[in-house]
């Protein structure tokens, strides 16, 4: 089968760790790889932020990247990408109509991603799928005037589930929202994110603990909007608890590092 799969914004081939390069750059090259390691053929497609970027690049799991001329050839911020929606749909569509490479479906991630796909999707005859990845509704419920997200996010995100041929959704919450945003329930497919068994193991790299303590663990990257503070700031109503956060630059840059420095100043305080 021929698989394309559109991440507008999170190319496969990032640096994780940088502006908006994290978890969905690595769950679309985890979910490539795999389905490549199936048989496969499966394309990426991100756009080109860069004038020194090959036009294709293979990658060694077995699918490429296809960089898609949308916009300035430069790192932008993601809520800065709808202007240029339409260009990369049109592309993708006079990239699939021409015949030497059509998929079978077309698998959108991010909501702007959505935009695109749709676009290019009905163009070319194309069944589409769409993850989200986040919500605008909950990232609004959650920021409020500090959300930079485009004003017309959530209607955007409405249409989209409801015009997708199928909305993959990631846990039971994301169902909540979304039928109360008015998708219907029938359309999606519930499919939790995975776990990579050989980076993650039991008999891997592990800090040292005490057994007899409870140990609370966060991963992410060190912003303030994955809740750091939150999990910090909830330790008291775990006695004698201690909480591990993995992120951020390596132990020795630590100390120049705003973010950790607060969180380390909100744990003295707590």
């Amino acid at each position: 089968m021929r698989i394309a799969m559109i991440s507008e914004h999170a190319s496969p081939l990032a640096v994780l760790g940088e502006e908006d390069a994290g978890g969905q750059n690595t769950h679309v090259a985890e979910l490539s790889a795999a389905l490549a390691g199936e048989g496969h053929d499966v394309r990426v497609y991100t756009r080109r932020d860069s004038t020194t970027l090959d036009h294709v690049v293979s990658t060694p799991d077995g699918y490429q990247v296809w960089h898609v001329p949308a916009g300035p050839p430069r790192r932008m911020p993601k809520d800065e990408l709808l202007p240029f929606m339409g260009e990369f749909g049109t592309w993708l569509a006079e990239q699939w109509r021409d015949g030497s490479w059509v998929p079978d479906v077309a698998h959108a991630h991010f909501w702007m991603s959505g935009l695109a796909t749709l676009h290019a999707g009905r163009r070319a005859r194309v069944p589409t799928v769409l993850t989200y990845h986040a919500l605008g509704t909950v990232k609004r419920r959650h920021q409020g005037t500090r959300d930079t997200s485009p004003p017309g996010r959530i209607g955007y995100e409405r249409a989209l589930g409801r015009a997708a041929d199928r909305v993959i959704v990631q846990c039971q919450d994301e169902i909540g929202e979304l039928v109360r945003l008015g998708v219907p329930r029938a359309r999606m497919a519930l499919v939790p994110s995975g776990v990579n068994q050989e980076m993650f193991r039991p008999d891997g790299p592990a800090e040292p603990r005490d057994p007899s303590r409870p140990r609370l663990l966060t991963v992410g990257r060190m912003v303030e909007r994955k809740g750091f503070a939150d999990v910090i700031q909830a330790l008291h109503a775990v006695p004698d608890a201690e909480c591990v956060v993995v992120g951020g630059p390596p132990a020795d840059l630590l100390p120049a590092d705003t973010f950790a420095r607060r969180l380390g100043a909100l744990a003295e305080s707590c």
